[in-house]
């Protein structure tokens, strides 16, 4: 469960980011009020997260989610700038996230 609340709490980061955007610094108010419900949701789920997930590979996952996805959506909705190199970090770093769920909990102990 606990990668599941994790999962969702980055895509909650992505529309607490978009959201962040479209309030203008906080002066338009439902973007403002979407913004601040999406950031409370975000941060309760990525904290239960963390009961159970490394805080090290919680807080990497979460970002990265939020990172990745926050990129994609300014491509897609946002006309943001979308070239080879930005294309291929962005996966990179997906396969990132997907390695450290991978290596979790697989460490060798000494």
């Amino acid at each position: 469960m606990a990668w599941i609340y994790l999962l969702v709490a980055g895509v909650t980061e992505i529309i607490w980011a978009i959201g962040l955007k479209e309030a203008h610094g906080f002066t338009v108010l439902l973007p403002s009020i979407v913004t601040i419900i999406f950031i409370v949701v975000s941060f309760f789920l990525f904290a239960k997260a963390m009961e159970t997930i490394p805080i090290g590979t919680a807080y990497a996952i979460f970002t990265g989610i939020g990172a990745a996805g926050t990129a994609v959506v300014g491509i897609l909705l946002f006309a943001e700038g979308a070239g080879a190199g930005k294309l291929f970090f962005l996966a990179l770093l997906l396969v990132g996230i997907i390695g450290l769920k991978l290596a979790d909990g697989k460490e060798e102990t000494d």
